[in-house]
């Protein structure tokens, strides 16, 4: 199967910006998509986006519409998550997640096969 893990978490105040990077290993050759998620301390994991195998497909939550951009590159095997004009409710561990065989998009955590550890993003006001 496919192990993912995420890097690029930190601190940075409001208006500011980071880029995370979800790197998978083992099967990276199969077919899955690969989504973000995040978790605020005391609330539910959540949707931020997801891209298709070939990065031609993109999803992304309402709340970070315009703000956020994912993309990969499959030579490097990593999915990035640019993060832009970040607001200090953007504070969250965020989880990089893959679904294999995947036949379209999912939007959903209990959907997705593998997990990383998380990175944490601070975003101070």
């Amino acid at each position: 199967q496919v192990q993912v893990v995420e890097s690029g978490g930190g601190m940075v105040q409001a208006g500011g910006a980071l880029r995370l990077s979800c790197a998978a290993s083992g099967r990276t050759s199969m077919n899955y998509i690969t989504g973000w998620f995040r978790q605020a301390p005391g609330k539910e994991r959540e949707f931020v986006a997801v891209i298709s195998r070939s990065g031609g497909v993109k999803d992304y939550a309402d709340s970070v519409k315009g703000r956020f951009a994912i993309s990969r590159d499959n030579s490097k095997n990593t999915v990035y998550l640019q993060m832009n004009s970040l607001k200090p409710e953007d504070t969250a561990v965020y989880y990089c997640a893959a679904k294999f065989w995947a036949p379209s998009l999912a939007v959903r955590a209990d959907e997705y096969d593998s997990w990383g550890q998380g990175t944490r993003v601070t975003v101070s006001s």
